[in-house]
């Protein structure tokens, strides 16, 4: 009989001691985070030193413009606000880890014309090492169109590939070891072109001849992906690409086929908008317990989500062995992820929020946060930018009061623990 337990977004490993009550987060080396019973005095120390990233994928400029409804054909309407800024999936996960604290450096090419030189500053100034990126002579750089219908709260993008692309040529060996040196993680996009593929193969594979763990965003399927994919140790993924890659009717039934298909790969995450992410992790565990059909246990543990609640929230299922029906059996557990409930008055952009919830992830990989912490984090975060016009304006910085319960132990949460 499989079991499944709440997470609140409070839940690190902690060791109690009674009478002083001392209650200690144990963090990655370079955190502490103590609290007394008295919840009066909060000890935390940062890292001196930022967990290095390196992403590879794509930059770009966002023309954004807010209406009151979509245009009908040839109808000529008027903006409600009008921004320009950084825009790209690399572009935008590797913002959102830098104003988490991470040292990202990304790997990406521009042309040396006026919005070239506009993603560089804009990734300076936000702290992310532009010192791989390409500048193309006479090129010109990606952009796009994004309309969003401040009525329905949804965006229309248009987007225009940036030329030349990126070929393995425009990256030496001695850059691309140099880029790679004191790395924690490695992230690709999912939008890269087939040319631009070929580049991030030749990363990858210097990545993994290194150990350096692999993140890769699937966003869809199309040529030279499973390459990409089958060095991934994580995978971060669209709602439409499972069941696209693999074939299967249901998310649930094609998160095990992921695993199966990627025996390397340690979890996949499937994001699914305002109904939250999914998560399906592998274990290593040699689990002697009776099979759990995955689809059975999904509609099991929906029905168990506090549907009340406006926060992010995240639970879990007991480590088992995830059965799906024609498709094979993986040991692991099951996490569905809940997003925020935004107010109508506080939504304004949902543009790059799947960015931001992989900026997040990143943050939690490098700082070791367990994985239902993570989910309800990345999920926070992806919230918080939902409330600005563009994919950026909205990102938090790792001191944004909405994040801190996510980071420390809240006193409410402790209290039940002493």
């Amino acid at each position: 009989m499989t079991s499944f337990q709440l997470q609140s977004p409070n839940c690190p490993s902690l060791s109690v001691r009674s009478s002083p009550s001392t209650v200690q987060y144990r963090m990655p080396q370079t955190y502490k985070l103590t609290c007394n019973s008295s919840f009066t005095r909060l000890k935390m120390s940062i890292p001196s030193t930022p967990q290095t990233v390196l992403g590879c994928g794509m930059a770009a400029v966002d023309f954004l413009v807010a209406v009151d409804s979509f245009p009908k054909p040839d109808d000529k309407i008027r903006s409600t606000s009008f921004q320009v800024q950084g825009g790209g999936n690399a572009g935008n996960a590797l913002t959102c880890a830098a104003r988490l604290g991470l040292s990202p450096r990304i790997i990406s090419k521009v042309g040396d014309d006026s919005q070239g030189k506009a993603i560089l500053e804009e990734f300076e100034a936000d702290g992310v090492d532009t010192s791989f990126m390409v500048v193309s002579k006479g090129g010109h750089s990606t952009f796009s169109y994004v309309v969003v219908d401040s009525q329905t709260k949804t965006r229309t993008c248009i987007y225009t590939p940036g030329y030349p692309p990126m070929i393995p040529e425009d990256l030496s060996k001695s850059n691309l070891s140099s880029a790679l040196d004191d790395v924690r993680l490695v992230y690709f996009d999912g939008v890269l072109q087939e040319a631009e593929l070929l580049s991030a193969l030749v990363v990858a594979r210097e990545a993994h001849q290194r150990n350096i763990p692999i993140v890769v965003d699937a966003e869809s399927k199309r040529e030279r992906v499973d390459d990409l994919l089958n060095l991934a140790t994580y995978v971060v993924c669209s709602a439409r690409f499972p069941q696209a890659w693999t074939g299967n009717p249901s998310v649930p039934d094609a998160l095990v086929s992921v695993l199966l298909k990627l025996p390397n790969v340690k979890f996949v995450i499937v994001t699914l908008g305002e109904d939250g992410c999914m998560m399906l992790e592998r274990s290593e565990a040699d689990l002697q317990s009776e099979e759990s059909d995955v689809k059975e246990l999904f509609k099991k543990m929906k029905k168990s989500i506090d549907t009340d609640s406006t926060s992010a929230t995240c639970i879990s299922s007991d480590i088992t062995q995830l059965h799906a029906k024609g498709i094979g059996t993986v040991s692991g557990r099951l996490l569905l992820g809940t997003a925020e409930k935004i107010p109508p008055s506080e939504l304004v952009d949902t543009t790059g929020a799947g960015d931001a919830f992989i900026g997040a992830v990143l943050y939690a990989l490098c700082t070791n946060m367990p994985p239902e912490r993570m989910l309800t984090f990345a999920s926070q975060v992806a919230g918080i930018g939902c409330r600005a016009l563009g994919a950026r304006a909205g990102l938090p910085h790792i001191t944004d009061p909405r994040l801190r319960p996510l980071l420390v132990n809240d006193p409410q949460n402790m209290a039940t623990l002493l």
